[in-house]
C-alpha cells in the first residue's frame, strides 16, 4: 500500500460549549365552550364497529377544535359531542372505515391531548344525535374546520384511503407569528405545539421583519392536528396570531442548541454563541444523566472529516486521536487523492480555526481491537455508498475545485423551492447571499455564502441531507460565481 495515504489533519483549538435548558410560562390559547351538553341515549360500549367513537380522559381544558383535530387525518368529521363535566367526547366520522382506520392507528400509537394519554373506542351508536340549540359551539367550530379542511383537500368524497394514515403533508410546520406585540420564545413554542405529539426540532428566524419559525413533529399526524387546532389562534390576548402552513422540508438540520433553534433529539449539541461552558458541578450533574456528555465538548467527528476529505478523494478510515482530539489520521484510497486533499485543505478554515493537513508517515489507519470502545473516534468508511470517486469515469473527477464561497448543488426535488434552501442552508450558521436555480434543470442550483468558512460547514452539515421524495442533497464545490 502506498505510503502517501495517510492525511494527517490538525485543528489549533476547539470551541467547548454545553446547552442547558430552562423553563417558560405562557397563557391559555383557549377558553372553555359549554359545559351543558346533552346526548340522547347512554352509550353501551360494546366494542363493535362504528363510525361513532367514545373518547375518554380528556384534560379538563381541552377545546372543541382539539378533538376535532383526531379525526380528521383519517376523514371527514361529520359531528362532535363534548361531556367537559365527565372530561369524555363522542365524535362522529363519514364513514365506519374513516373509523375503524382511526381506532386501529390509535391502538398502535397512543393518542395524547396536552400531554395526557386518552383512550378511544367505539360506542354503541351507529350515529351522533344532539341537540343542536344546546350544542352551537361545537357545531360551530365543526363547520369552521370543516370548511378549512374542504379548502385544502380534494373534493374526492369521504373515502379513507391507506394514506390517510400517514398523510402526504411533511412533520415540518412553517409558523409565522402576525401582530407580534410581547415577544413569543422557542420555548413557547415548544410548550403550545408539545400538546399534539413529541416536538424534535425548532429552528426559529426573522425574515421581513416578522418572526417565524420552522417546527418538526416525529409524525405528519402531529402536524396536521396542530395546523388544524392553532392556526389563526392567538397565543396571547388578540396579538401573537398563528400562521401555520406545512413546510416543504422533510427534515430540520439544527446546528447548535440556543435560544435560536433546538435539536430536542440531541441534547450534546453546542450552544454555538461562544460562551463558556457551564459551571462544572452542573456539567457534572449533567453527565450523571446522559452518556452523550463525552461527546460534547467534541466539535470535529469521523463523519464530517469523511464528508469534507470525501470531496477530494474516497475516505476509507478515519481516526481523531484519544489523546489528542484536535488531529486525526484520515486514510484515503490512493496516495494521489491524499496530495489533492492536502493542497485543497491545508490553511483552510473550520469551526473558526485554521487546519494544518500533511502527509502521515502511517500506512494505515488502525481499527480499536474488537470490544474496545474509543469513544467512536475511529470509523470505517470503505463500504460507504457516498464515496464519490468509485465508479470509473465518474463526471466528479472533471468537477474537482478548491474550497470556494460558492456551493454547487444536485438531485433537487420538484417540490423544494429557492426560499427552503436558504432557510436550510441559513441554518448551518452562515448567510447566505445569493442563490440562482440552473435555467433548464431545477435539479441543480448554485448557492453563495458570506464566507469560504462557512460554505465549508455548510458541505459538511448538508451533503446527503434528506429532502424528502427520495432525494438527497449533493453539495460540492463550485468555481462559478452567482
Amino acid at each position: 500500500m502506498d505510503s502517501l495515504n495517510i492525511v494527517s489533519y490538525m485543528a489549533f483549538g476547539r470551541k467547548e460549549q454545553i446547552f442547558f435548558s430552562h423553563h417558560i410560562t405562557f397563557s391559555n390559547l383557549s377558553t372553555n365552550g359549554n359545559d351543558s351538553k346533552k346526548f340522547k341515549g347512554e352509550d353501551k360500549m360494546d366494542g363493535a364497529p362504528s363510525r361513532v367513537l367514545h373518547i375518554r380522559k380528556l384534560p379538563g381544558e381541552v377545546t372543541e377544535t382539539e378533538v376535532i383535530a383526531l379525526g380528521l387525518p383519517f376523514g371527514k368529521v361529520t359531528n362532535i359531542l363534548m361531556l367537559k363535566g365527565k372530561n369524555q367526547a363522542f365524535l362522529e366520522l363519514a364513514t365506519e372505515e374513516a373509523a375503524i382506520t382511526m381506532v386501529n392507528y390509535y391502538s398502535a400509537v397512543t393518542p395524547h391531548l396536552r400531554n395526557q394519554p386518552i383512550y378511544i373506542q367505539y360506542s354503541n351508536h351507529k350515529e351522533l344525535k344532539t341537540d343542536n340549540t344546546l350544542n352551537q359551539r361545537a357545531q360551530a367550530v365543526l363547520q369552521a374546520v370543516t370548511a378549512v379542511q374542504t379548502a385544502n383537500t380534494p373534493l374526492s368524497g369521504t373515502t379513507v384511503s391507506e394514506s390517510a394514515v400517514t398523510p402526504a403533508q411533511s412533520p415540518v410546520l412553517r409558523i409565522i407569528i402576525d401582530n407580534m406585540y410581547y415577544p413569543v420564545t422557542l420555548d413557547v413554542l415548544h410548550q403550545i405545539f408539545s400538546k399534539f405529539g413529541a416536538v424534535l426540532k425548532i429552528i426559529t428566524f426573522t425574515k421581513n421583519n416578522q418572526f417565524q419559525a420552522l417546527l418538526q413533529y416525529g409524525d405528519p399526524v402531529n402536524a396536521q392536528q396542530a395546523k388544524l387546532a392553532l392556526d389563526g389562534q392567538n397565543i396571547y390576548n388578540a396579538c401573537c396570531t398563528l400562521r401555520i402552513d406545512f413546510s416543504k422540508l422533510v427534515n430540520l438540520n439544527v446546528k447548535y442548541n440556543n435560544d435560536k433553534s433546538r435539536d430536542y433529539t440531541r441534547p450534546d449539541l453546542p450552544s454555538g454563541d461562544g460562551q463558556p461552558a457551564l459551571d462544572p458541578a452542573i456539567a457534572a450533574a449533567f453527565a450523571k444523566e446522559t452518556s452523550l456528555l463525552g461527546m460534547i465538548f467534541i466539535m470535529v467527528t469521523p463523519q464530517s472529516l469523511f464528508t469534507l476529505f470525501g470531496v477530494y478523494g474516497d475516505v476509507q478510515r478515519v481516526k481523531i486521536l484519544y489523546n489528542k482530539k484536535d488531529s486525526a489520521l484520515i486514510q484515503m484510497a490512493d496516495g494521489n487523492q491524499s496530495q489533492l486533499a492536502m493542497n485543497h485543505l491545508n490553511g483552510q478554515k473550520m469551526y473558526g480555526k485554521i487546519i494544518r493537513v500533511t502527509l502521515s508517515k502511517h500506512q494505515t489507519v488502525q481499527l480499536p481491537r474488537e470490544g474496545l470502545d474509543d469513544q467512536g473516534l475511529t470509523k470505517d468508511f470503505g463500504n460507504s455508498p457516498l464515496h464519490r470517486f468509485k465508479k470509473p469515469g465518474s463526471k466528479n473527477f472533471q468537477n474537482i475545485f478548491p474550497p470556494s464561497a460558492t456551493l454547487h448543488l444536485s438531485n433537487i426535488p420538484p417540490s423544494v423551492a429557492e426560499e427552503d434552501l436558504r432557510t436550510l442552508f441559513a441554518n448551518t450558521g452562515g448567510t447566505v447571499k445569493a442563490f440562482k436555480f440552473f435555467q433548464r434543470d431545477h435539479k441543480m442550483a448554485l448557492l453563495q455564502m458570506a464566507t469560504v468558512e462557512e460554505a465549508i460547514q455548510a458541505l459538511i452539515d448538508l451533503h446527503n441531507y434528506n429532502l424528502g421524495e427520495n432525494h438527497h442533497l449533493r453539495v460540492s464545490f463550485s468555481k462559478s460565481t452567482i
